[in-house]
């Protein structure tokens, strides 16, 4: 794990000062603090921060072909890079090293763009083809590493991190309004866009080319529905799905460095731990939990339950408000495009914890996107029959007052908080209705919270337009399959996974994910919902394959969620914070929200009469981005 960044000038030409690209190298050393490397050449330059885990001792980057065209700088891993290895060295190919970055030098030789459907892993690389001129980037098909890029005055200029970008003197720094209405309904800027005007991201399972100053972007991977299941009933359905647990388990296991996993007390990371006890000693295997103080939120039990079944070196810690103080000041750091997930205090803290043992850890990402274990998939039929059946001005008026008689709690999905969610999503068609569920702002709230501007006008018909161009790639699926592949592409890539990259790669710990291979996806597009969501039961087929692997009373377990004490914390531990960074002045200087609004927000949630946690939260990250890295 690692992190790229560079730059290539349209017509190469006259040298220029080559500490532009050792700044912006050096802003992603906690993404590789092992070692650095830079390549120049012709108006190219290529650097490369390094987690050293696979050949630690000759895979220093950046890889270069033996005649010196091909430069290829690489974050992630290649999990298939063996069989690749061997095909290449079958059609005459020689290697200088063992790291899986150097088949894509030699693949590029032979196949051009063509290769990248034959990669299997998380990735995201750039190849500098210096016969042509042509720049290469490419990310891995689930959205599991990050890249960034942009053209500025015909310079082409990526990076692991927009803060690597800013780094360059050509890159501006100006707020892309459309952007700001997305991150404030969705909680994150979902790719290709990013909170700065000219900086895009590489889509997951796409690809950019440059050439001469010119960006051609495209895609080489699509989810995929299959029309029909490939096993017959559950049972053989939970069944395929164990096998493909072990199987993509056993292929993240390539290390020469220390390797745990993230243990929650979920069924998924409970499931990555049972599949990984078949190929190690459970002894062997260090698990990491983090726990809290308010037992609404706390799951350490259950995880310590499980550890305790499979007999690992188990290891928690307890998350206090004074470490979530330190927590959020620290998000601005490691999100440098804005995320408005509060799990990513805990989840950073989980992986500097971790850091302490190991360098490589496995989680559980991906099962509730693929496997239906959200709640909101449970919300879904009622949803459907309320928008149906219950009068607009019920719909519109009186669920909204009932949300607001109900008293305000600080626990963990109160029932005001998901009285107020519901009625809210009942205004939006079915596929909209879930990320308003999901998202801070209401799109007709988040509209009146921002300064007018014309950028976000066309909102007020188009609310969720990233919504609607996903869907429109799962044209003839079935509903349910349909928005899990939404969660996936959205929430997950843009969300969840932006989480863990940023949470953990900030101590330079690598994550890796089974539920996101290949293979896992392509099985689980091809179930029926059905067999996932039982009335109110879901994962249903999760909890059937580890039947008889864990204790019953870990599977019957409802969903709880990796959250934390938020509403409490924002009245007590981070309410100076708060009133520091949402001060109407600071507002009003920026000119981007309207101070009254955010202040009635403020008092509202301070005083107990309601709970803006999710919108407040929200505004914060945003001020606090917005001071580390453009104000």
């Amino acid at each position: 794990m690692c992190g790229i960044a560079g730059f290539v000038r349209q017509h190469g030409g006259e040298a220029i000062d080559d500490r532009i690209l050792d700044r912006m190298t050096s802003t992603l050393a906690h993404r590789g603090p092992d070692d650095a490397g830079t390549w120049c050449g012709d108006g190219a330059y290529l650097g490369h921060r390094r987690l050293s885990i696979i050949d630690v001792a000759g895979g220093r980057q950046p890889l270069v072909s033996e005649d010196g065209r091909v430069v290829v700088v690489v974050n992630g891993e290649i999990y298939n890079h063996h069989d690749l290895r061997d095909d290449l060295r079958a059609r005459g190919h020689r290697f200088a090293t063992r790291s899986d970055g150097e088949v894509l030098v030699h693949l590029w030789e032979d196949e051009g763009v063509a290769m990248l459907p034959r990669l299997q892993g998380m990735f995201a690389f750039a190849l500098w083809d210096a016969r042509d001129r042509t720049l290469l980037l490419a990310r891995d098909r689930m959205g599991k590493k990050p890249l960034f890029w942009g053209v500025f005055d015909g310079e082409a200029v990526f990076g692991s991190g927009v803060r690597a970008l800013l780094a360059h003197p050509e890159v501006p720094r100006r707020i892309d309004r459309d952007a700001l209405y997305r991150y404030l309904t969705m909680d994150f800027v979902p790719a290709p866009r990013t909170m700065l005007a000219g900086i895009r991201k590489v889509m997951p399972g796409g690809y950019v080319i440059v050439r001469e100053g010119r960006a051609t972007e495209g895609r080489y991977h699509d989810l995929l529905h299959a029309p029909r299941p490939p096993v017959g009933n559950e049972s053989d359905a939970a069944a395929r799905i164990w096998e493909t647990l072990v199987a993509s388990t056993r292929r993240r296991l390539e290390s020469e460095v220390p390797l745990g996993v993230f243990l929650s007390g979920g069924l998924d990371s409970t499931a990555v731990l049972a599949a990984m006890a078949q190929d190690r000693d459970p002894a062997t295997i260090r698990t990491f939990t983090i726990g809290f103080d308010d037992p609404s939120y706390d799951e350490s039990e259950p995880a310590r339950a499980v550890a305790r079944h499979l007999g690992t070196d188990h290891h928690e810690r307890i998350l206090d408000g004074a470490q979530a103080i330190q927590g959020v000041r620290s998000v601005a750091e490691l999100a440098d495009d804005p995320l408005a997930d509060a799990s990513l205090i805990p989840t950073h803290l989980l992986s500097r914890f971790a850091r302490e043992h190991v360098t490589v850890a496995l989680s559980g990402d991906g099962g509730d996107e693929l496997f239906y274990g959200y709640p909101t998939f449970l919300a879904d039929g009622p949803g459907r029959l309320a928008a149906a059946l219950l009068p607009r001005r019920v719909r519109d008026r009186l669920l909204p007052q009932v949300a607001t008689w109900l008293p305000a709690s600080e626990r963990n999905m109160s029932l005001q908080f998901q009285v107020e969610r519901f009625a809210r999503g009942l205004r939006y068609p079915r596929l909209h209705r879930h990320f308003a569920w999901l998202g801070s702002f209401a799109p007709d709230a988040a509209l009146s919270l921002m300064v007018p501007d014309a950028a976000v006008a066309p909102r007020r018909d188009d609310p969720f337009p990233d919504v609607d161009a996903w869907a429109a790639t799962c044209a003839g699926w079935p509903a349910m399959a349909t928005l899990s592949a939404l969660y996936a592409r959205l929430y997950m890539a843009d969300g969840v996974l932006v989480k863990v990259d940023r949470a953990s790669m900030g101590v330079a710990l690598e994550v890796r994910s089974p539920f996101l291979d290949t293979q896992m996806v392509d099985l689980a597009l091809s179930l029926p919902a059905s067999w996932s969501l039982h009335g109110r039961t879901t994962k249903a087929l999760v909890r059937r394959m580890l039947r008889g692997r864990v204790p019953d009373r870990i599977l019957d377990r409802p969903k709880k969620g990796f959250g934390i004490p938020l509403a409490r914390w924002l009245r007590t531990d981070l309410k100076p914070l708060l009133l520091e960074h949402l001060s109407g002045p600071r507002l009003a200087r920026e000119g981007l929200v309207r101070p009254q609004a955010v202040a009635s927000l403020v008092e509202a949630h301070l005083s107990g009469r309601s709970d803006h946690r999710k919108e407040l939260y929200n505004l914060l990250v945003l001020e606090l981005w917005l001071s580390r890295w453009v104000t």
